[in-house]
């Protein structure tokens, strides 16, 4: 505790007063006093303590373009390994997991690079309520999915309803969340630990979610493409449900990270969105013919459903802070 810190706490009249009282002779201080006086109450002019001033991020455009050139640079090593090899399974999909990482990686070094602090990627826990609402988001919207395609016969329940389904299922709640973390992690840090709130300096929750989304859905592309990451269909009807999920899934995203301050919000939603959606419901799903153009990643019932979610937590972008700023 320094000089500042004993000023706040004594009101600026006093001072004033004991100034006064020094000057027309009514203290009976010594000069050593009144020059204890004069250090710790100065003279004011009626302005005191005035708030510290708000400092905006001058240039975030700096910020992006470096973690998008770190993020493609690392990227394209996994991306060459993974279509060399013609499979996304390769190396115990250990390509896949890195190639995953590759957006966290690219974070921490742009953060790094500009000086930054890095709890401002969002480390904290941010709220036990955002936590469960992202955990619970995509198990909502993926069983809204696969039941209608179970009930209406455009896909067939592969599972026996006996005690080892129950079993395998709580462990894909549990243990299998935490294990799918691991890897969401590695996309989370940089999508929504960093550039979510990059774009949010510059512009709206919207935009900030639709460019988020855009960028996010691009990566996955040269694996759509040119590797087995891929539904069975054409391409082009792939890319165009992957793109419509992915973008209206940023909206929650990117809601929950700005609300809550957290980037684990944005890891437990991706985290539980591949758990249910790829390792739970996709294997208990038997394809009649037409299940690959409506059910998983690349069919177009999650992307229709992908649109009421993104539309909800749009409505809910006026209960975020009116503004960003640097501390």
């Amino acid at each position: 505790m320094g000089v500042r810190a004993l000023c706040c706490v004594v009101p600026p009249t006093l001072a004033e007063d004991k100034r006064d009282e020094f000057k027309n002779g009514k203290s009976c201080m010594n000069h050593r006093e009144s020059t204890v006086i004069r250090m710790f109450f100065p003279k004011t002019t009626g302005k005191t303590f005035q708030k510290r001033p708000i400092i905006r991020y001058k240039d975030p455009h700096s910020g992006i373009v470096i973690f998008l050139l770190i993020t493609l640079g690392l990227s394209s090593i996994f991306y060459f390994l993974i279509i060399s090899s013609g499979t996304i399974y390769a190396f115990e999909m250990f390509y896949v997991l890195a190639w995953m990482w590759c957006p966290g990686a690219a974070a921490l070094t742009t953060t790094i690079l500009l000086n930054r602090n890095l709890t401002r990627l969002g480390w904290s826990w941010g709220g036990t309520r955002y936590q469960l609402l992202s955990y619970a988001l995509p198990l909502a919207y993926s069983s809204l999915v696969y039941l209608g395609v179970w009930f209406s016969g455009l896909g067939r329940f592969a599972g026996l309803l006996d005690l080892e389904f129950l079993r395998h299922l709580f462990f894909s709640a549990t243990i299998g969340v935490i294990v799918s973390s691991v890897s969401a992690l590695g996309e989370e840090i940089g999508w929504r630990g960093f550039l979510v709130p990059e774009l949010a300096k510059m512009t709206t929750f919207t935009k900030t979610s639709l460019i988020s989304g855009v960028i996010w859905a691009s990566w996955h592309y040269p694996l759509i493409l040119f590797a087995d990451y891929r539904g069975g269909t054409t391409s082009w009807y792939e890319l165009s449900c992957f793109t419509l999920m992915i973008v209206g899934v940023s909206f929650p995203l990117a809601w929950l990270r700005l609300k809550s301050n957290s980037v684990w919000t944005a890891v437990l939603l991706h985290a539980s969105h591949n758990l249910y959606v790829q390792g739970v419901f996709d294997p208990l799903t038997e394809d009649t013919g037409l299940t690959k153009y409506l059910a998983g990643e690349f069919g177009a019932a999650l992307a229709a459903i992908a649109i009421p979610v993104a539309y909800i937590f749009w409505m809910k972008r006026f209960e975020l802070p009116e503004s960003l700023v640097e501390s």
